[in-house]
């Protein structure tokens, strides 16, 4: 996995929801956030209270909008989605992306990919949390869709 992640407006907003925005400082030794990630989170302003925390948070680790190359504007993303996988096939960079859409684009340039529920387990793995599944929980509460089946699996291979 890079050091640098570059990171889309669902995981950002999801994290800033459950406060936990220091996991993505604390595993990544830099975070990027693309100008059209912040466009998306810009837009929840008016409706969601955690848009104006997350918006503070990530305009420190801002970063230009890229071309999108022609492979990546084919899958017919957002443009937060294009741009977090621009800038990691640009810079061989790990995307932290919730989409499945996005993640499949992501996956078939060779870009690795990681989401919010591998962020949570990570952060449990290096010892910033004692216990993954009650910040899973939290982040299903704040809106991270996962299947039941698949939070089973996961929480399971972890021993929780």
């Amino acid at each position: 996995m890079s050091k640098t992640w570059v990171v889309d407006a669902s995981p950002l907003i999801i994290l800033s929801r459950i406060n936990r925005l220091d996991f993505l400082e604390s595993l990544a030794a830099t975070t990027l956030i693309p100008e059209a990630v912040i466009a998306e989170v810009n837009a929840g302003l008016n409706r969601d209270p955690s848009a104006v925390t997350t918006r503070q948070w990530a305009m420190n680790w801002i970063a230009p909008n890229l071309p999108v190359p022609v492979p990546i504007a084919a899958w017919g993303l957002g443009a937060g989605e294009s741009q977090v996988i621009a800038h990691c096939l640009r810079h061989s960079r790990t995307a932290v992306l919730d989409d499945q859409a996005g993640r499949a684009c992501a996956r078939a340039q060779g870009v690795l990919v990681v989401g919010t529920l591998g962020v949570i387990l990570l952060a449990q793995q290096r010892g910033l949390i004692g216990c993954a599944r009650p910040w899973v929980m939290q982040a299903q509460a704040a809106g991270l869709f996962l299947s039941p089946a698949l939070v089973s699996k996961v929480l399971a291979s972890i021993g929780e």
